[in-house]
C-alpha cells in the first residue's frame, strides 16, 4: 500500500467533495498511476490545470505517482498569471480565441458570437466529435460535462460553473480575459456566420413592412443569409454589450 498527499487550490476546489477542499489530504492506492488519472479520479478534470508540483519540482501529466509525494495542484488562471515558466503541463498559448460548446450551452453560444467570437455550436454534438473538434482546431471546448472535460485529446477546456447564460458569458469572459478581444456584432448568433453589409434594395422584399419603412441599414450572413438591422432589439443588445466594454 503506497500513500501520496495532495493539495488542491484555488478554483479546483469546486471539483472536490467538502472534506477535501481547501486543505491536504491523503490517498492511499494498490497501484500507481500516472498523476493526470489520479487527479481526475478525484473528479478535477486535466484542463483546469495549470501547474503541477510534485515535492515542490513542476512535472507534467505523465508523471507517476509514487510513496511519500506530496502533490500541489493549481487551477489554469494561477499558473497563467504568475509562473506560466515553471508549468509543465499548460499548453501553448492561442494565438485566437475559438470555441466550440456541448449541447447545454446554446445561449451562451449565441451570446459569444454576439462578441464576435467564433463559436462552433450544435445540439447534436457527440461527446467524442466535440472532443476530436476541439482537439483538431485548437478550440477551447466550454462544457458542464465534467468526463468530457478529461478526455485525454482535449487541451484547451473549461467547465462552466453557472447555470444562467447571462452569468455563464460574465463567467467565460472574465475566464479568459476576452473583454480585450471583443468586436461585437460581425457574426450570426444563429449559425456562427460572418456578417456582411448589404443595400436595403437587395434585400427589401425579404423584410417585414413596418421594418421597409423604419429601417436603413441592413447586413446578412454570408452563411445562413439571415438579415439583422439596428431595430428595438438591436439596441438593448447594445446595451448589454456596453456592460462589457465598461460604456
Amino acid at each position: 500500500m503506497y500513500t501520496a498527499t495532495f493539495r488542491f487550490y484555488g478554483s479546483l476546489n469546486d471539483f472536490l467533495p467538502t472534506g477535501r477542499k481547501q486543505t491536504a489530504f491523503e490517498w492511499s492506492f494498490l497501484h500507481r498511476m500516472s498523476v493526470k488519472d489520479t487527479i481526475e479520479s478525484f473528479g478535477v478534470p486535466h484542463p483546469e490545470v495549470g501547474l503541477l508540483l510534485v515535492n515542490s519540482q513542476s512535472v507534467d501529466f505523465s508523471y507517476v505517482v509514487e510513496d511519500s509525494d506530496y502533490v500541489s495542484v493549481y487551477p489554469a488562471t494561477f499558473a497563467t498569471v504568475d509562473v506560466a515558466s515553471l508549468s509543465r503541463v499548460l499548453p501553448r498559448l492561442l494565438s485566437r480565441f475559438r470555441f466550440v460548446l456541448d449541447c447545454h450551452l446554446g445561449k451562451l453560444a449565441g451570446y459569444l458570437r454576439m462578441l464576435g467570437f467564433d463559436t462552433l455550436y450544435r445540439n447534436d454534438y457527440a461527446d467524442p466529435e466535440l472532443a476530436h473538434i476541439a482537439a483538431g482546431e485548437s478550440r477551447i471546448l466550454l462544457t458542464r460535462d465534467r468526463g468530457l472535460l478529461m478526455r485525454t485529446s482535449v487541451e484547451y477546456g473549461y467547465f462552466v460553473r453557472h447555470t444562467q447564460p447571462r452569468q455563464q458569458l460574465r463567467e467565460v469572459v472574465q475566464r479568459f480575459g476576452l473583454d480585450q478581444h471583443l468586436t461585437p456584432f460581425q457574426r450570426c448568433m444563429s449559425c456562427n456566420g460572418l456578417l456582411q453589409s448589404v443595400d436595403k434594395e437587395t434585400v427589401f422584399d425579404q423584410l417585414p413592412p413596418l421594418v421597409q419603412e423604419s429601417q436603413q441599414t441592413f447586413f446578412r450572413c454570408s452563411n445562413c443569409g439571415k438579415i439583422y438591422w439596428e431595430g428595438t432589439h438591436f439596441r438593448r443588445m447594445q446595451a448589454f454589450v456596453g456592460t462589457f466594454l465598461g460604456t
